[in-house]
Order: C-alpha cells, then structure tokens, then sequence
C-alpha cells in the first residue's frame, strides 16, 4: 500500500525506515519536500504506520496519513 503522510520540517528519513523496517522490511520512504508529505510504500497500516513515525520522534494523526489508490495492474503476479 501506498500512503501520503504530512510531516513538517525535514524528517529524518533513515530513523523513520529504521523503525518501519521492524514491520516491513521492505517498506520504502521518501521525502517530498515541496509538499511537506512523506511517501511511503508498506504492508504495514495506517496505525502501525503512524506508530511508527512516533517511534522515530515525529507526531502525526490519523488525519495525516492518506492510503493511496493501488497503482497495481496485477503484471508481476499473475
């Protein structure tokens, strides 16, 4: 799943993967400065997710983070 997750200043990326990767190891996070949002791709969900963020010393809500639409056509899979 793909979520958007506004953040403010600059987030220290590393210790937010660092903390996610306990839940997904795979998971991938980017920084989207112009917009203030992470980008996030992860099997983990929205309150593991936000949990997470904490983890890492950065407060978000429920209201900050937003699933995204599957962008998946089911290609690699199938």
């Amino acid at each position: 799943m793909e979520f958007h997750v506004r953040i403010a200043g600059q987030p220290d990326l590393g210790a937010i993967e660092s903390q996610l990767f306990g839940i997904d190891p795979a998971a991938l996070v980017d920084h989207d400065a112009a917009s203030c949002q992470l980008r996030i791709s992860t099997v983990a969900h929205p309150r593991e997710l936000a949990e997470a963020i904490a983890a890492a010393g950065y407060h978000v809500t429920a209201a900050d983070i937003e699933l995204q639409p599957s962008v998946c056509c089911g290609g690699c899979s199938g």
